[in-house]
């Protein structure tokens, strides 16, 4: 029998399911040995790719696809003139699967196609559910398959390390230029790689990269989910992309959507042979309430093959060293966690839990360690299931972190609804390290989700209509300063009390104005608001400026010094004051909120030693004021029986100090 003790020990409330824990490890190990025969591993089986789609052969050409309701299936495309005919026509081979073999001659790199799906009752073109390439047509705004084989892409650097705390900056290839366009892989590569290394983060999250036929999706509608997104450039160069990030030591993780498909029919997967249930649930079941998609069935084999065998080929084939799964709530729970705040244990193990989508992800991790033992994987959970992020052997869902989701969330409704003097210290800190047990986390104050539009950044919450008018370093403004002060103390204390790891949307490191609305009918189709205005970070007048400089200092102060392997330790929550401070590993971070009191020798509780300030947020270098004398060395003293320092804090200051 399978047991969890290692997740039950972690969490003694877990007791009381033991017997579901288990059952539940049970069914995964049970789907596992039934997809692989019981003889081969997960990464032996999932090879989908290299099966169905369109495949070079010694001799021409062969193509397979599933459609096991079709009735006829053709291939039709620049070779046949656009016409259906019969030598290109799919023949059954069984078990749901057709195929067509052709010569060397009939197909050339770079030519259009698609299929011609027949069904009992009806028929309609397609785009092959294992397709690699697909393109629009600029005028039409129609989707094609495209034959693609050019010479393979040399890789020339290794993988890098797997990161023990990944520094996540999560990016979007599309708007990422300055200018009101769609960017590329090709400019990515050369403008906004060499900006994330300065910075010091780790790890690149791309997001929309699976193609989407909507690009104000922000890539969350996906259609073709083995196909790179055309707009932004070839395979090739999104492969040259990752490779320099490679060379710069930054791990790329992949924003994978797998909780659900596009309900597009002609460009995705929906009815894709005529039925609704090829890959997903029938009927409502099948259908998001909410994102108008559809919903896979991960009880279904072809969908798992389809799902493994698309992890596997972003591992080996782009060489992404992992991916952040979207939508893992949504997947878990029958009511995908809409309106539900998740307050009982019970609530994760009674019958609104999709078993079958927790058994796909706890294969998933899996699987994704057994091709790359070293991969990175994120959940976005938000309902803080047990396991999500515990490793599968113990009794876990597997993956190594679950993103911290509430504390973007607390950050908003704190800025939103609370006056300056009404923070709790205790409350900060209780949020900030707020966590499961078992689980390491990825904090971050605001994600690509508080930046669109109809939300605000928090920055433009903070400051508002203010940025139009006083943020150049000539321009002395009261609210702007406090919004400045408070955007770095907020994102110090959100990464220096992070558990495992931290996130920060392309851009928001310098508090990004106003917000993301991708180019839709009702903004005249404009990209105004879908790109980054890097000019501003890098205008000393502005500042823009100050806040990037922090955001740098910052990251490379918890990576060179090692903070998150250490545990933080509190040593003061003043409410009264406004002050809060801990220690992490050898440094001592002390916060004073307080919005009109400046304190002189105020003395913090600390380890023994003398102390430096390596960080401090009011330097001028920042927008700060200059008010602390960053060379004075503060040698602790002995009083009731502890140690402490005194220390002069500036009102809404941070200061980050060393022991020597």
């Amino acid at each position: 029998m399978i047991t969890q003790p290692e997740l039950v020990k972690r969490d003694p409330y877990l007791k009381p399911y033991a017997a579901q824990l288990q059952k539940r490890q049970q069914r995964a190990r049970l789907r596992e040995l039934e997809f692989t025969d019981g003889t081969r591993t997960l990464s032996d089986v999932a090879n989908g790719h290299l099966y169905y789609g369109l495949h070079k052969t010694e001799s021409g050409w062969v193509f397979r696809e599933k459609a096991p309701n079709a009735k006829e299936i053709y291939l039709y495309g620049d070779f046949s003139h656009w016409q259906i005919k019969p030598e290109f026509a799919l023949h059954p081979i069984g078990n749901g699967d057709w195929e067509i073999e052709l010569p060397d001659f009939a197909l050339r790199h770079t030519m259009l196609y698609k299929l011609w799906m027949v069904w009992h009752t009806g028929a309609d073109e397609r785009l092959p559910a294992y397709v690699t390439r697909v393109v629009q047509d600029e005028n039409t705004k129609v989707f094609c398959a495209q034959v693609w084989e050019p010479e393979p892409y040399r890789w020339r650097y290794e993988q890098p390390t797997k990161p023990a705390h990944p520094l996540i900056y999560e990016a979007h290839v599309g708007m990422s230029s300055q200018e009101a366009k769609i960017s590329s892989y090709w400019e990515f590569k050369e403008t906004i790689i060499p900006r994330i290394k300065e910075l010091g983060y780790n790890t690149i999250q791309l997001m929309a990269i699976q193609e989407h036929p909507y690009y104000g999706s922000f890539g969350y509608q996906v259609s073709n989910f083995f196909a790179p997104s055309s707009r932004f450039g070839t395979p090739e160069e999104l492969k040259e992309l990752i490779d320099t990030a490679h060379r710069e030591g930054l791990s790329v993780i992949l924003d994978v959507v797998h909780s659900h498909s596009v309900s597009n029919e002609k460009e995705g997967l929906s009815a894709f042979d005529g039925s609704d249930h090829l890959y997903f649930h029938s009927g409502e079941k099948g259908q998001h309430p909410v994102w108008d998609s559809r919903c896979f069935d991960y009880g279904k084999q072809e969908t798992l093959m389809f799902l493994f065998s698309n992890l596997k080929y972003w591992l080996t084939e782009f060489r992404f060293d992992g991916f952040r799964f979207d939508g893992v709530t949504s997947m878990c729970y029958w009511n995908h966690g809409l309106g539900v705040d998740f307050v009982e244990y019970a609530q994760y193990f009674d019958d609104n839990v999709d078993e079958d989508a927790v058994a796909y992800l706890t294969m998933a991790n899996n699987l994704v360690r057994a091709v790359n033992p070293a991969a990175l994987t994120v959940a976005e959970d938000v309902s803080g299931m047990p396991g999500m992020a515990f490793p599968t052997k113990e009794g876990g869902i597997g993956f190594d972190f679950r993103m911290s989701m509430g504390i973007a969330d607390y950050w908003t409704k704190t800025v939103k609804t609370l006056s300056d003097e009404h923070w709790g210290m205790g409350d900060i800190y209780f949020r900030m390290t707020d966590k499961r047990n078992e689980e390491q986390t990825i904090s971050y104050v605001e994600c690509h989700d508080q930046a669109m539009v109809g939300d605000k950044t928090l920055i433009f919450r903070m400051i508002d209509k203010e940025m139009y008018t006083s943020m150049s370093v000539l321009t002395p403004n009261l609210v702007v300063e406090r919004g400045l002060a408070l955007h770095k103390m907020i994102r110090l204390v959100t990464l220096t009390l992070a558990s495992g790891g931290y996130l920060n949307f392309m851009g928001n490191e310098f508090g990004h104005p106003e917000w993301i609305d991708f180019p839709r009918q009702d903004n005249g189709w404009s990209y105004q608001y879908a790109r980054r205005q890097w000019n501003l970070a890098d205008d000393e007048l502005l500042k823009y400026a100050g806040l990037n400089r922090f955001d740098r200092d910052m990251v490379h102060l918890v990576a060179t010094k090692h903070l998150l392997d250490f545990q933080p330790e509190k040593v003061c929550d003043n409410n009264g004051d406004l002050v809060l401070a801990y220690q992490r590993g050898p440094c001592l971070l002390v916060f004073n909120f307080n919005p009109e009191k400046s304190f002189e020798d105020y003395e913090i509780v600390c380890k023994k030693g003398s102390y430096k300030i390596l960080l401090n947020s009011d330097s001028t270098q920042y927008n700060g004021f200059g008010n602390v004398d960053e060379s004075t060395l503060f040698t602790t003293h002995r009083r009731s029986g502890h140690e402490s320092v005194r220390l002069y804090l500036p009102s809404r200051t941070a200061l980050v100090l060393v022991r020597e």
